[in-house]
C-alpha cells in the first residue's frame, strides 16, 4: 500500500510540475517570418514579440527617440538574406545581421548589424553594416504585439501599436 501511495504521489507530482510548465508562455514569445521575394531573395528574421499592454511606445516602451533598441525582445533580432541586396536603395550583402532601430521624431533608422548572436541589448555602431531611415506611419489598426511582415515585392514592415515603419529588400 505504501508503494501505491507514494507512486500515486510521484506521478501527480510530475504531472503538477508539467501543468505548470506547459502554462508558463513567456512574457515575449519568440516569432519567425520568412518569404522569398519575387526578385528570388529568402528573407527571414527571427524576434522575439514584447507586448504593449496597456503601455505608451516612445514613453513606456521602446523605440524612445535617440535609443538603440533591438527592433524586439530578449536576443538581438536576426534579419538573414541568401543574396546580396539594396535596402533602400543601399547594398547589403547576403549573409545574418543584428537588426536595431533608432527613433528620431517619427524617422526610425533600421541599423543592421555584424553582431547577430548576441543579447539584444548589446549594440555598438562600430559594428554597423548598413542603416537606412524610413518614415514611421500610424497603422491601419493597433498591434498588441510586436510582428514584422515581409512581402513579395520586398517590403518589410514592423507593426507594433499604432505604429508600422516599412523598408524595401530588393
Amino acid at each position: 500500500m505504501k508503494k501505491f501511495l507514494f507512486i500515486f504521489i510521484a506521478i501527480a507530482f510530475v504531472m503538477g510540475a508539467s501543468a505548470q510548465d506547459a502554462a508558463k508562455k513567456p512574457a515575449s514569445p519568440p516569432a519567425s517570418v520568412t518569404k522569398k521575394t519575387a526578385s528570388g531573395v529568402t528573407i527571414t528574421i527571427d524576434y522575439s514579440q514584447p507586448s504593449v499592454k496597456g503601455r505608451t511606445i516612445g514613453k513606456d516602451l521602446e523605440p524612445k527617440d535617440g535609443q538603440v533598441w533591438r527592433a524586439g525582445a530578449n536576443k538581438t533580432t536576426l534579419f538573414e538574406i541568401d543574396k546580396d541586396v539594396t535596402i533602400e536603395g543601399k547594398p547589403l550583402p547576403a549573409g545574418k545581421y543584428g537588426l536595431h532601430v533608432l527613433t528620431n521624431n517619427g524617422d526610425w533608422t533600421f541599423i543592421f548589424s555584424k553582431k547577430w548572436d548576441q543579447w539584444g541589448t548589446e549594440y555598438a555602431e562600430a559594428d554597423d553594416a548598413l542603416r537606412v531611415t524610413v518614415k514611421a506611419a500610424k497603422a491601419a489598426k493597433f498591434t498588441e504585439t510586436l510582428t514584422y511582415l515581409v512581402g513579395e515585392n520586398g517590403k518589410v514592415s514592423l507593426l507594433w501599436g499604432d505604429y508600422v515603419a516599412t523598408f524595401t529588400v530588393k
